[in-house]
């Protein structure tokens, strides 16, 4: 299994940006896709994920009504909308696959990809 992420940048503050995520490998339907971030000298920290199948989302609480987490309907990516960015969501943005729930936990995604730095000035 390879994950793909892209579409980090630099953006300022209150701007928009959307990151997509390629999967690639996956023999199944019943899984999920998370988004994780890690900003600079802090631990990495899901930020949100869906499942394939049902569609099921969870979002961190700070990203809730501003990040939307969407799959395309021919398989693949999975995006990331962003908007009304904050300096605070300056990471680098991962995304994994696991499952079967949208879950939070880091430990149920068991595949990885590289990530793809989101910087967003003040």
């Amino acid at each position: 299994v390879q994950l793909q992420a892209s579409g980090g940048g630099l953006v300022q503050a209150g701007g928009s940006l959307r990151l997509s995520c390629v999967a690639s490998g996956l023999s199944f339907d019943d899984y999920a896709i998370g988004w994780f971030r890690q900003a600079p000298g802090k631990e990495r920290e899901a930020v949100a994920s869906i499942t394939w199948r049902r569609q099921d989302t969870y979002y961190q609480d700070s990203v809730k009504g501003r990040f939307t987490i969407s799959r395309d309907n021919a398989k693949n990516p999975v995006y990331l909308q962003m908007n009304s960015l904050k300096p605070e969501d300056t990471a680098v943005y991962y995304c994994a696959s696991g499952g079967p729930t949208a879950s939070s936990n880091s430990s149920t995604y068991n595949n990885w990809g590289q990530g793809t730095l989101v910087t967003v000035s003040s």
